[in-house]
């Protein structure tokens, strides 16, 4: 039986499991639509090519399944750079499917100027992506994107770009059955026992778990192996969640606090689970070299590049870990009280030195619905979230740490909230909310279930910070808000504001969450900057 090229895809992408993609539509991409909805694959339409992406990120992140983002050829692909940048840089598996100029029009070496044509839209990608595929006849549509999609979720997960060109999506194609996903087995680990001895012998051990260990699943055998050590936890921006909160080797509190710093100057092995120890976390590396460091990867070269393992494991963190099987410690009611009163000390300094950023917090705690999503963007308030919200659940918090994108908070939550997986509560700033406004649109459309809390200080604040803290004048980080609320309302959604963190916030959006339908709520506030900020890092250098 012969299908179009188009339709070929999309049944490609079913069968691998694609039940939701992200896209805007163009001239050379329009039969991917009809093809998507016969093979009953919803495309939510967006209204910019980086919200596509973005989408596709937050969707991804939320379920651990590929996220598929689906634009034109030429500017529509590279409108959604950033948006891969940060896929990439957070290991997210998503997928750009891009066409290109029709083949019949591409001489090679030659830029003819055909309707957004570039020399080579696949090389645009290549920094910012694991792989990429084009395909160069229309019946390997089928086998070139199961190999692509393949790519995209196999350890360490992260983007890959797949284009075709726009003629190939309505040439007729024999239709191929897509081979069945590929996984290859887990083999012998070396060094295993050794890795059982160092811990057994270990007087203060430490496990350090990065977003491998989330996205193996890990988390329930992370904390059994924790409380065997009676070691603490400590985990990244990216594995927040990773235990339950009344797990009792649980740090309360990110690494950048003075007092969870500690555990790691005092601990003599470092157990490090999926994780390259990247600068943010680490203060720019100015975490001194653990005495021994045992490291689990799935990529060695990715575990050795910032504080070289005395060993190293590879392959799956959750396979490893169940593997593991050192002597059982005392000490695990010791380690629990130091934990209790970390998180105790921790919270009474927020409140004292920071007393809305404590309410914020609070009202997060207590008003959330249990299975909420939060996605965080680059600002002050998200920075707080990152940090310091008590996450309750894996795949609970999206935080673009990875690459450090401005703007990916509003158009992320769209995705997370397509995925079925909660209410989605989008943190963002004035400032990253203005990147992606125009998806309020898609928001109202779609009646996705987001509320988006939009912490307005008229302006970049924590740019405006480091102007304060530079002593220089204030260029560039002030402007006058727009009317969020009457913004929001012109689309159709339910928007309304308040000032501060008080009472009325804590009554709105505990309100807003319950809802059935998208909202905003805006919140005119400024918040100084937590300590899981490079400005107020406790360690520093002299440059």
């Amino acid at each position: 039986m012969a299908v179009s090229g188009a339709r070929e895809l999309a049944d490609a992408l079913k069968a691998l499991g694609t039940e939701i993609a992200f896209g805007l539509p163009g001239v050379h991409n329009l039969p991917l639509w009809e093809a998507f909805a016969e093979a009953g694959i919803k495309i939510i339409g967006v209204r910019h090519e980086q919200t596509a992406g973005y989408a596709a990120d937050g969707y991804a992140r939320a379920t651990g399944k590929l996220g598929v983002a689906l634009v034109t050829t030429g500017p529509g692909a590279a409108n959604t750079l950033g948006a891969v940048g940060e896929a990439m840089a957070s290991a997210a598996p998503v997928l750009i499917i891009a066409t290109d100029i029709p083949s019949t029009l591409r001489r090679p070496g030659v830029v003819r100027g055909v309707l957004h044509e570039t020399s080579d839209q696949q090389a645009m990608f290549a920094p910012i992506t694991k792989g990429g595929f084009t395909v160069r006849a229309a019946d390997q549509i089928g086998t070139t994107v199961h190999r692509a999609v393949r790519l995209a979720l196999q350890p360490q997960s992260g983007p890959v770009y797949f284009g075709v060109p726009t003629d190939y999506l309505r040439e007729a194609v024999p239709h191929r059955r897509s081979p069945a996903p590929h996984r290859k087995p887990d083999g012998d680990v070396p060094d295993l026992a050794r890795a059982e001895a160092l811990l057994s012998d270990a007087q203060r051990p430490l496990i350090w778990a990065g977003g491998g260990a989330l996205r193996s699943g890990a988390g329930e055998a992370i904390g059994a192996l924790a409380e065997k050590l009676a070691a603490p936890v400590i985990t990244t921006f990216a594995a927040r969640g990773l235990l339950p909160l009344d797990h009792p080797c649980l740090a309360p509190n990110p690494v950048h606090t003075p007092e969870v710093g500690e555990l790691w100057d005092e601990a003599d092995v470092v157990l490090a689970i999926g994780t390259d120890f990247d600068g943010l976390m680490t203060q720019n590396w100015l975490m001194p070299q653990p005495p021994t460091l045992i490291a689990i990867n799935v990529d060695a070269d990715d575990a050795a590049k910032n504080y070289p393992p005395d060993l190293t494991l590879v392959g799956d963190a959750r396979a490893i870990i169940e593997r593991l099987l050192p002597k059982q410690r005392d000490g695990l009611d010791d380690i629990t009280l130091r934990l209790a009163g970390i998180g105790r000390r921790v919270r009474q300094r927020i409140r004292d030195e920071e007393p809305q950023a404590y309410d914020f917090l609070s009202t997060l705690d207590e008003v959330l619905p249990m299975d909420a999503v939060l996605v965080s963007d680059m600002c002050v308030a998200g920075y707080w979230v990152g940090g310091f919200h008590r996450v309750r659940a894996p795949r609970k918090l999206a935080y673009p740490m990875g690459w450090g994108t401005l703007g990916y908070g509003f158009p992320a939550s769209l995705g997370a909230a397509a995925a079925g997986a909660g209410r989605a509560i989008c943190i963002t700033g004035d400032g990253g909310f203005l990147y992606a406004c125009g998806d309020l649109a898609t928001l109202a459309q779609e009646q996705l279930p987001v509320t988006v809390v939009l912490v307005d200080d008229g302006g970049y604040g924590m740019l405006r910070y480091d102007q304060e803290q530079e002593g220089v004048p204030r260029r560039g980080v002030d402007w006058d808000s727009p009317d969020f609320v009457g913004l929001a309302r012109s689309f159709g959604v339910h928007a309304d504001r308040v000032s501060g963190f008080g009472r009325a916030f804590r009554r709105l959006l505990g309100e807003f969450v319950e809802s059935d339908e998208p909202n905003v709520l805006v919140v005119k506030a400024k918040l100084k900057p937590p300590l899981n900020t490079s400005p107020r890092w406790y360690r520093k250098t002299a440059g």
